[in-house]
Formats: structure tokens, sequence, C-alpha cells
């Protein structure tokens, strides 16, 4: 069913204001919404550079290179250039197996991939977004993604397959329905290989899941999940990459009828996989949910800070999830024996969920006593709140070390703070991570601090929290 939300009756009131967030420095795009200078992107790209003094328009799906005859090119973006989605003819990039994107933008001019739209009435699924397909392994057998026509598939047996770079990169108000049921995410990576460089990445809010890996050995860090309306974080198909300072922070009213989650991962699309599992590692995560007080009004569908299923076994490490109605859960028996038997792995974990802390699936044979077990264990560090102290949620936001201004709260969506305070100087975050165990031990900055952030705001100067009203 299509994901969309009509914000425009909000936004008109704002429309003929913009303005510009202090964490953003990006000052060289003053067009304001205007169409001088704008160049079409259609069909299939072959190598190419795009220039900051344009700016571009997706329309259709836009591929890079191609599978048959057309592999080897390279898709170049200066810093400071702004892509624009077309909506109508659901504008989408994508980067097939054997091409490569270049976005090496910078922290005073990153690269902005947007709503074709004016400031003022952008919203969700306003375009398609960016996919990026590489030949690294995957669980399936030539995996592709829906709704992308013709079809392209991804994966194979290169770990050390190169897609190119994303650095300093904002994708905003994608996820559109590209056919019915078929939403894509903000950011899709589909067996993309470790050789590709991920980091200072923001997806601000989509109609679908934030980042998705479907499968791929891609390493990335420094990843926010805006505002998105599915899950923030979606894993997949045997990925197996490292993924360390991840920030989320949700709109309470905005999530997926079919359950909004901050993680949200799986093995496959059944429980039969056995030989490939997803086993990534995240480490320094801040899962920001969308209750700011216990008393706050949330959309229904908001479900689960970690929700695992279909014999996943990846790592959640050192990261600390707040404002969800629920906690953790697992779905099926074969997660369960993969944590319990030491495959999967979640160590050093706060988690805050008061409703419904532990849960899981029909059938199985474990219990959600069994589960929270597990999660308490001695040796994997975890902490849990349950109860509330008599100063709610804000004390323990305070006890922890966030400022409450990175919660959305009451605000409107295009009222997020200016400038949120990511940063944590103080409280119970700014010690206890550890990576002693095998899976942390290498690829990891081994940090003293739980969740994303130390004394340093690494979102400052690149990213943008009130896109909806950014002039471009």
């Amino acid at each position: 069913m299509k994901k969309s939300l009509l914000l425009t009756g909000i936004f008109a009131l704002m429309a003929a204001f913009t303005s510009c967030s202090d964490d953003d420095s990006n000052n060289n795009n003053n067009n304001g919404g205007g169409n001088n200078n704008i160049v079409e992107l259609t069909g299939t790209l072959s190598t190419r550079t795009l220039t900051k003094d344009k700016k571009y328009l997706l329309k259709g799906q836009v591929f890079v290179g191609n599978t048959t005859n057309n592999t080897n090119q390279t898709l170049t973006i200066e810093p400071g250039t702004v892509i624009m989605g077309d909506k109508t003819s659901r504008g989408t990039l994508i980067v097939t197996p054997g091409n490569k994107i270049i976005a090496n933008g910078t922290v005073a001019e990153p690269i902005v991939f947007t709503s074709a739209l004016p400031a003022g009435s952008r919203d969700r699924g306003d375009w398609g977004g960016l996919v990026i397909l590489g030949r690294a392994r995957v669980n399936q057998s030539n995996p592709s993604i829906e709704g992308i026509s013709p079809q392209v598939n991804y994966g194979g047996d290169n770990d050390s397959d190169d897609s190119g770079t994303l650095r300093n990169v904002r994708v905003e108000f994608a996820g559109i329905e590209l056919t019915p049921n078929n939403e894509t995410n903000s950011i899709t990576l589909g067996g993309v290989g470790n050789q590709t460089d991920i980091e200072n990445c923001q997806v601000s809010f989509g109609g679908d899941d934030g980042f998705e890996w479907f499968g791929g050995t891609v390493n990335a860090k420094n990843l926010i999940a805006f505002a998105t309306w599915d899950d923030s974080f979606d894993v997949d198909f045997g990925f197996s990459g490292k993924v360390q300072f991840g920030l989320e922070v949700r709109y309470p009213s905005f999530a997926d009828q079919s359950g909004s989650n901050s993680f949200e991962i799986d093995n496959g699309p059944n429980d039969n996989e056995t030989a490939f599992l997803t086993t990534g590692v995240f480490s320094n995560f801040t899962c920001v949910g969308p209750r700011a007080v216990n008393t706050q009004s949330i959309n229904a569908n908001f479900q689960h800070s970690i929700d695992l299923r279909r014999r996943a076994a990846a790592t959640i490490a050192n990261s600390v999830f707040v404002g969800y109605p629920r906690g953790i859960r697992m779905n099926q028996q074969t997660v369960y024996n993969n944590y319990n038997g030491g495959t999967g792995a979640l160590l050093n974990n706060i988690l805050v969920a008061d409703l419904q802390t532990f849960s899981v699936g029909t059938g199985m044979t474990a219990t959600a006593t069994d589960l929270q077990t597990l999660w308490n264990a001695p040796a994997n560090g975890n902490t849990t709140v349950t109860s509330l102290p008599a100063g709610g949620f804000p004390e323990i936001y305070s006890q922890l070390g966030f400022n409450t201004n990175i919660f959305f709260g009451t605000s409107l969506p295009s009222a997020y703070t200016a400038n949120p305070t990511f940063a944590v100087t103080s409280g119970t975050l700014t010690t206890g991570a550890s990576f002693t165990n095998s899976r942390l031990s290498s690829g990891f900055e081994q940090v003293a601090y739980r969740g994303a952030f130390g004394a340093t705001d690494w979102t400052d100067g690149w990213a943008e929290f009130n896109p909806i009203n950014k002039a471009y």
C-alpha cells in the first residue's frame, strides 16, 4: 500500500519562508527553488561529471551504466551539487553492478539529493531515492530490487567490489511507490562490496526505510536516519559489513502500518537459509524514538527498538535505544538459537522501553523471559530501563547525558531544533563501550562512550535538520 503523507496543508503556511540550519553551512546553492540552469538526467548514463554550477533533475529511472554492454561507467558529482527527483515520473538513480558513483562532498559543501518541489511543500515520497547495486555476496540467487525496470540483478562473489564513494551526502524526501506496494528506500545498498566508501550520509523524511542493506560487505560510518517512515536501519540477505556511529531521530506521527522499528534485521524472505547468515556488526548507534515524555501521544504503528527475524545473527553493540514503546523482539526460534548459541551478539547496549521490553514470536519454544535472561547475561553487558523514575523519560535522558532538544517532542515536522546538541559530555553514556569481543576487535574506532557521540558532534556543518524549508 502506498505510504504517503499529505503534509502540504502544514507546509503551505510556511511556503514563503526559508531557513538554513546552523548545522548546514552549504551556501553555494542560492537559486531559491528557481528553474535556472537545470539539466535533466534520463535513461542510461555513461561516464560524466555533475558540477555544482548547475542543478540536475532525475526524470524516471536513471541508470549509471547497465549490466549488459555498459559497465565501468562512473558518475562523478562535485561537492555542493544538488540533484532533484521528479515526482511525476518517479525519478530514481540506480547505480548498476560494475559501475560507480563518486559523490565525494565536503563538510562545507555536501552533495544533496532532494525533492524537486519548492521549499515548504516537500513531502516524503516525492521521488525514488538512491539505489546502489554491486557484486558482493548475497544469500539469495540473482536478487533484484522490485519496481526497477528493466530488472537489474545484483550480488556475486566479489566481496571487495567497489561501487564508489558516498561522503557528505544527503538524501531527502525519497521513497516513492515505483509499482503497487513497492516503495523505494532513501538509500538502498544491494550486494555492495567493502571497497566502497560510505561516510557522513543523512537520509531525511523518507517514504519507506532509511538505509537498507541487501547482503553485501560494505562498511560505513556516521549515518543519520531522520524522520523516516518505516524502519530506520533495515538489514537483509546476509549483510556482513561493519557500521559504526549511527543516529536515528523519529517524528512521533510518522510510522508505517507494517510496524516501524529502529533496527529491523532479517536474513531472507523465509526461514530456510542456513549457510550464509546476516552477521553484520553495528556499533555506537544513538536511536532516538518518538517519545520525549512518557505521556506523549505517538503513532500506534511504532514498534521496537530492535526487531530480529528469520535466522538473523547480526551484532549490535555499544548503542543506546530510547523513546520506543517496545524494546527487543525475536520473531522465530532460529533467531533465539543464533543469539543464545553465540552466532549473533547483543553487547554493552542501553535499552529504555517501558511498555513491553522483551517479546517473542508466536510458536517459539523460547519465551520473553528467556530473551530477557539472554539480554541481561552479565557477559553481554547490556542495561535495561523498564520502569520510569518520578521524573519520567526526561530524568532518564538527563542521566544518560542527552540534551532533550534532540527529540522532536511536539514540534511540527518543519520546526525541529535548528542546531540540535548531539554531543554527550556527561552522564552514563560517556563510558561503558567495549571492543574486546572478536567481532569488534578490528575495523572499529575504539571509543570509550556508548552511543554515536562523545564530546564531538560529527553532524555539524554538513547535516540539515529542516530540509522542508531549505532553499536549494
